[in-house]
């Protein structure tokens, strides 16, 4: 038998990378040894190309990245955008207008296009801590100067579930609204997903949706499900995602990429 997959694709935050936003050595040594199978590995993000930079460089990764919710399709050896989508800054801002007059003030962030775009995050959005490089701006119009890949939206009262659903109802077909990760729900252009960004980057690499295994853990990473052939969730998975899934393994502080590479390997 062979490796089954030639395309490893793994989200980032609560998957490949453990809470420390670190990646473990048996993950590394498991995803080394798919690649010596034969397997590819694609990192597939929500984070835009500067939040996910310092991680790829400290993998020592340097082929495709899927950035920025499908938005960027980024050659980290070559550090150049292939592909880069931006928002509609009238439409979201129409979108947002309506998600307003529906769930009162919300709180804005706002991911500029572009190898080095800032995140721009407007008063009272709380921002997680970690290394990621933001620029705190008290007039939320300066958001809208310069090309946008996404809004980040929070609300003072609605937890994240709610906020997407709301979000969701009141936009239509305007743009598209996920729930990315814990405090992160997004506007992005409407019809864009992780899967648009794979399915590109999947093309330049020469690898079918048949060849490929995806492993994810929020409701973001549920066009990617669709798109692979296999969809792994982690334990720690939002329950949405859990419920497409193909299997869940066990949790990204516990090695769930690995437990499941070291398995097929097992059997191949």
């Amino acid at each position: 038998m062979t490796f089954p997959y030639k395309l490893v694709a793994t989200d980032l935050d609560g998957t490949l990378l453990r809470d420390d936003e670190t990646v473990s050595g048996r993950t590394r040594d498991a995803l080394k040894a798919a690649a010596d199978a034969g397997a590819a590995h694609i990192v597939v993000t929500g984070r835009a190309v500067p939040w996910t930079r310092h991680i790829l460089d400290d993998l020592g990764y340097d082929g495709l990245a899927v950035c920025a919710q499908g938005a960027q399709v980024y050659h980290a050896g070559e550090r150049r955008l292939l592909t880069s989508l931006t928002l509609d800054r009238q439409l979201a801002g129409l979108a947002l207008s309506k998600v307003e007059a529906e769930v009162g003030p919300l709180a804005l962030a706002a991911s500029r296009d572009g190898l080095d775009g800032e995140v721009l995050v407007g008063p009272g959005y709380r921002v997680q801590e970690g290394p990621r490089p933001a620029v705190f701006v008290q007039d939320p119009a300066e958001m809208w100067a310069a090309p946008l890949n996404k809004v980040y939206i929070q609300h003072p009262d609605l937890d994240d579930d709610a906020l997407a659903k709301a979000a969701r109802a009141a936009v239509g077909n305007l743009v598209d609204v996920v729930m990315a990760g814990p405090g992160v729900v997004e506007i992005l252009p409407l019809g864009l997903s992780k899967a648009t960004g794979l399915s590109l980057a999947a093309r330049r690499l020469g690898v079918k949706a048949a060849d490929t295994i995806a492993f994810g853990d929020m409701p973001n990473d549920i066009p990617m499900f669709a798109w692979a052939r296999h969809g792994v969730a982690m334990a720690n998975a939002h329950a949405d995602l859990k419920a497409v899934a193909q299997e869940t393994t066990t949790s990204n502080e516990d090695d769930g990429i690995a437990v499941v590479l070291e398995r097929l390997l097992r059997e191949s």
